[in-house]
């Protein structure tokens, strides 16, 4: 039986991490404190949250997958606005975001190397786009050769408070939000993602439903959607198709749809290309795994001395 247990977590069931989210809000934390930007501090932070997630969370989902930004992103090559506004947002924090970055990437390097984690990094994606895939990854024919799951789908759970995941949330997908501290919750991950079609996201540089393209880069403001226009769209997208609902709306039925589309592309995990999930899946299937047993040269090279009682964590 135990043998059964130990084939389950390791390959029907994961923890998700939501690597720059995690990364960059650890060292947000410690900044706000006073604290200085070093490499040292970075590495030590961000590795002690990782064993805390791995700690909290290895016996009921374990695998912890390492889910990275990828520097190119498809949704940008499909909406150039597509987080065009998050420079000029970092800009006014006054932190040094070309030495974040660079610490960033060379700590997801390191875990490359010396953890024993997968690492997932895939040209063009996001990792929204690699967590979406992974929840829902179809099983190899030899993953299931005990007979003991009856369903082929896995639990997962996504360390991460981005909202743009609770698209996700059903009896297969929990949540945890770090800034939060507990598990997020909705039970109705239907009518949230099409509130958030029709609102779109300023953080990513979505416009609203109604607002042009460029809403966020220039000097203009969303067109407002009352609540209650909101509330009369997802009610009528229980009898309707999303096209015949611009009179609600209020809008040229042309832009209408095209402003439907552009959001739903971008916010939409279903919308993610072919392409992209394959590459997901084969990163993923065929990614190398640090070597568990260099632990103690990693933790001895840099110096992680407070970590080191608790190395079997990892």
């Amino acid at each position: 039986m135990e043998k059964v247990a130990s084939r389950l977590t390791r390959y029907f069931i994961m923890i998700l991490i939501d690597w720059n989210q995690i990364a960059i809000g650890s060292l947000m934390v410690a900044l706000n404190k006073g604290n200085q930007l070093t490499g040292d501090l970075f590495r030590h932070i961000v590795l002690n949250n990782l064993r805390f997630y791995r700690t909290k969370f290895k016996e009921e989902f374990g695998e912890m997958v390492i889910c990275c930004d990828n520097k190119h992103y498809w949704r940008r090559d499909y909406f150039p606005n597509y987080k065009a506004n998050r420079k000029k947002d970092r800009e006014v924090t006054g932190y040094d975001w070309l030495q974040i970055f660079e610490l960033l990437n060379g700590l997801r390097d390191e875990l490359k190397e010396s953890l024993p984690y997968k690492v997932i990094d895939v040209d063009g994606a996001e990792a929204d786009d690699i967590i979406a895939v992974l929840v829902h990854r179809p099983f190899d024919a030899d993953e299931d050769k005990f007979g003991v799951i009856e369903r082929g789908v896995p639990m997962n759970v996504i360390v991460s408070s981005d909202k743009d995941f609770i698209q996700l949330h059903g009896h297969h997908v929990k949540q945890y939000s770090p800034m939060a501290k507990r598990m997020l919750k909705n039970d109705d991950p239907v009518n949230y993602l099409r509130e958030h079609i029709i609102k779109g996201d300023r953080s990513d540089g979505v416009p609203n439903i109604l607002s042009h393209d460029d809403t966020f880069i220039s000097a203009g403001r969303q067109k407002p959607i009352r609540k209650a226009m909101i509330r009369e769209l997802k009610e009528e997208l229980n009898r309707f198709e999303y096209q015949d609902l611009f009179q609600i709306a209020k809008c040229p039925k042309d832009t209408w749809i095209r402003n439907w589309q552009r959001n739903e592309t971008l916010i939409d995990f279903s919308r993610i290309p072919q392409q992209i999930r394959k590459d997901v899946l084969d990163e993923y299937r065929n990614v190398k795994v640090g070597d568990r047993s260099q632990l103690l040269n990693y933790f001895v090279k840099h110096k992680l001395t407070d970590l080191m009682s608790n190395i079997g964590d990892y």
